[in-house]
């Protein structure tokens, strides 16, 4: 007979713990400091620079897998690009890249991907994946959180898809969701923000709008990433991603302050805003 080499563990336990774990999260995180929709580069990048600052952040994915087009760099080849100076985001994070001349950098997509999850992990950023946008929370003309559902939900027939959401509030929630930027999208169905569409690509032009333009569009409603491009009509940068990692780290700069607002309820965290 052959030697054991794993401890004996029942399959009910296996399934206790993923279930008990996975509820912890809807327990814990349904009053949430900050909600950033999308686990892509913008919203990993925003995640990480909220959360370790002490601060309750959730990231709601609709996908299985984080890091949203960050695994390649275009036309299905993974290397990834970044413009000085977002190569210093790389340096943080540990991401061994080449420098191909003194304005341009680039690095295995897997490499720079998996360690910016690591690090969103790391700073304590929590993950709802295959979870879908459905609606925001708006009270008193402010966004205080989202409304939600299973991903699978949608795929559904039609004539059984009456499914209701759940909702998870939050003092501050971020968009980027990229070209879908669908928290946006649901405030200009009704009339209360404007939405423009992407431009044709020029990077410089792209890039720089979008870090200079990420902000809050609505009370309570912050944009990151692509979400930005795809609000303010800017152009396209196509794949590079120096913009999405600033973007991400100014998104957070604007969430922290909102936060320190004395119009804002105390932060659930543990420490204190500095």
């Amino acid at each position: 007979m052959e030697k054991k080499i794993f401890a004996d563990v029942s399959e009910k336990e296996i399934t206790r713990s993923i279930a008990s774990m996975f509820f912890e999260t809807i327990q814990e995180y349904s009053d949430s400091d900050v909600i950033i929709l999308g686990a892509g580069p913008a919203g990993l990048s925003a995640g990480r620079e909220i959360a370790k600052r002490g601060i309750k952040t959730l990231i709601i994915e609709q996908n299985n897998y984080l890091g949203g087009g960050y695994w390649v760099g275009g036309y299905m080849m993974n290397p990834v690009t970044v413009r000085a100076p977002a190569q210093e985001v790389w340096d943080e994070l540990g991401v061994r890249y080449r420098k191909i001349n003194d304005n341009l950098y680039a690095a295995w997509g897997p490499d720079a991907c998996s360690k910016l999850i690591s690090a969103a992990c790391d700073a304590g950023v929590r993950f709802l994946q295959l979870t879908k946008f459905d609606d925001l929370v708006l009270k008193n003309k402010r966004v205080n959180g989202v409304v939600v559902n299973w991903m699978p939900v949608s795929a559904l027939p039609r004539n059984i898809t009456c499914v209701d959401p759940v909702a998870f509030e939050s003092k501050i929630v971020v968009d980027a969701t990229g070209h879908d930027s669908v928290a946006v999208k649901r405030l200009m169905q009704r009339g209360l923000v404007d939405w423009k569409g992407m431009n044709p690509m020029w990077v410089e032009g792209g890039e720089d709008g979008v870090v200079h333009s990420t902000g809050e569009v609505f009370p309570g409603l912050i944009v990151a990433g692509m979400s930005v491009t795809e609000t303010y009509g800017l152009p396209r940068m196509g794949p590079t991603f120096g913009s999405m990692l600033l973007s991400g780290k100014k998104a957070a700069e604007v969430a922290i302050t909102k936060l320190k607002s004395p119009s804002i309820p105390q932060i659930k965290s543990k420490n204190r805003i500095k």
